[in-house]
């Protein structure tokens, strides 16, 4: 039996299409652009307030995942080591109508993220901050 890489349903070959093209963008933005450039994505709420959102280190979390580094990626931000699965557990809740599971982890990923984006402010949770921010 063969396989098709590629559904002929126009609805998911876009899906798929589409995810590979962000993904590849997003790959050369962090593989290519940051260290030709060194010009990086500004946190406004940081610049403007001197606070660290919850937000602040992705994008450098993310180029230590793709250098498979994954210890300083945790360092840069520990939060989306957090909500990764919890979101997957969400898609999969919504894939399936669990009203109850679904709602419990919408506000329960809302929660996490607002706490830790306290928590990282407060001086005795420093080491919530992102490493080396510039």
């Amino acid at each position: 039996m063969r396989m098709r890489l590629i559904t002929t349903n126009p609805s998911v070959r876009k899906k798929v299409i589409g995810t590979i093209l962000i993904g590849g963008a997003g790959y050369l933005y962090l593989k290519v652009w940051l260290p030709l450039t060194g010009i990086g994505i500004p946190c406004v709420f940081h610049e403007v307030t001197g606070l660290y959102c919850p937000g602040c280190g992705i994008t450098r979390s993310l180029g230590a995942i793709l250098r498979l580094d994954i210890h300083e990626a945790f360092r840069y931000n520990m939060l989306i080591f957090i909500l990764a699965p919890l979101y997957l557990l969400y898609m999969v809740a919504v894939k399936k109508d669990w009203v109850n599971l679904k709602n419990g982890l919408l506000y329960s990923m809302l929660g996490l993220t607002i706490s830790f984006g306290i928590l990282r402010n407060i001086p005795i949770f420093s080491w919530m901050e992102p490493t080396s921010f510039t």
